[in-house]
């Protein structure tokens, strides 16, 4: 895998992650609440929780999926870009997408960190595809 089709991967993988970080924390809401002194109990009633919600199960899959295309771009490209550009852009999908589905954490220096993100991920892209 070479050059657009690379990036066109990472960007997907970024996409995969980054939408769905944000719904799975919104479905995920309440498990909190859920209390045992057993561990193994408390585990299996998580995941019991979680996977009897179709509003997590989707997002869940479809962030798998990403997993899924993220091993695979690994070992068609160089790890010193392939993972500094997924996660940093998968940073910033997050951020975006968790404001416009009207999470209020998103402060300032969020936003400045994101510009940072971006910033680096592109002098990162730059320099491997000069060479």
């Amino acid at each position: 895998m070479v050059g657009v089709e690379l990036l066109v991967s990472l960007v997907a993988v970024s996409m995969l992650w980054g939408i769905t970080n944000p719904l799975l924390k919104r479905a995920s809401v309440g498990i909190e609440n859920i209390q045992t002194t057993n561990p193994a109990l408390q585990t299996l009633y998580e995941v019991k929780f979680l996977a009897s919600r179709l509003s997590y199960v989707f997002p869940f899959l479809l962030n798998q999926l990403g997993s899924v295309l993220f091993v695979y771009t690994l070992g068609h490209t160089d790890l010193s870009l392939a993972v500094p550009l997924s996660n940093g852009l998968t940073f910033l999908v997050t951020t975006v997408v968790g404001r416009c589905l009207g999470e209020e954490t998103t402060s300032r220096m969020t936003w400045v960190g994101a510009l940072l993100v971006c910033a680096g991920v592109t002098l990162c892209v730059a320099d491997k595809t000069r060479q």
